[in-house]
């Protein structure tokens, strides 16, 4: 299946599904330098391999794998994040308060807002608190189009991620995903999650309150 989500004027996002779980693994390119983010090393290394050489054809340059990116510490996000490190050499990032979990060390731990610079796009990371203490959401704003928000297991289709029944926890990420993602961005802005098919916020926004009223 071709991995080919997006065709953007300054980068393509390409995804692929990995493990029984269904995790989405998530591949940025920019067209004209061939820098690339990987978006959650979650398991099968071929694949992410495969990954890595279809956005190599997207771009006239020599690809550079500049960043896997992680969104969240559960287990099922980074199988394959040290054997991807081993073989790329690439530098990592989370969130603060998941980045001593992770099973690399992580080079840029990063905090709410904090912005990334790459030869050709910015990421954007914002921090949401619930699913686990650092969970991250990267979002690329395109200037042409919608924002691309890569929300991890924070913001999902028809709801935000599991809390474990944890009121604090529910309230605190209900909290950040409006705060945070449906206060700062359009209806346009498309959301990739870390698991199943993607959704806007438009789609979701009419449902904030439904959401808070049943408790997850």
């Amino acid at each position: 299946m071709d991995s080919l989500l997006y065709d953007l004027p300054a980068l393509t996002i390409r995804r692929i599904s990995v493990s029984g779980m269904d995790n989405n693994v998530y591949l940025l390119t920019a067209k004209a330098s061939g820098a690339q983010v990987l978006i959650d090393a979650a398991d099968d290394l071929p694949a992410i391999q495969q990954l890595l050489q279809d956005g190599a054809g997207d771009t006239s340059a020599a690809p550079n794998l500049a960043l896997i990116a992680t969104t969240h510490q559960h287990w099922d996000h980074v199988r394959a994040l040290e054997e991807l490190v081993k073989v790329t050499g690439a530098r990592t990032a989370a969130g603060t308060d998941d980045a001593g979990a992770l099973p690399v060390r992580v080079d840029v731990q990063l905090s709410h807002g904090d912005v990334g610079n790459f030869d050709g796009f910015d990421l954007t990371a914002v921090h949401l608190r619930g699913h686990t203490p650092g969970s991250i959401a990267f979002v690329y704003e395109d200037p042409e189009g919608p924002a691309h928000i890569f929300s991890g297991d924070s913001l999902f289709p028809g709801g935000v991620g599991n809390t474990q029944q944890d009121p604090e926890r529910f309230n605190q990420l209900l909290d950040d995903v409006t705060a945070r993602l449906f206060d700062a961005y359009p209806d346009s802005a498309i959301v990739h999650p870390g698991h199943g098919k993607p959704t806007t916020l438009g789609a979701e926004r009419p449902h904030l309150e439904e959401w808070r009223a049943r408790g997850w």
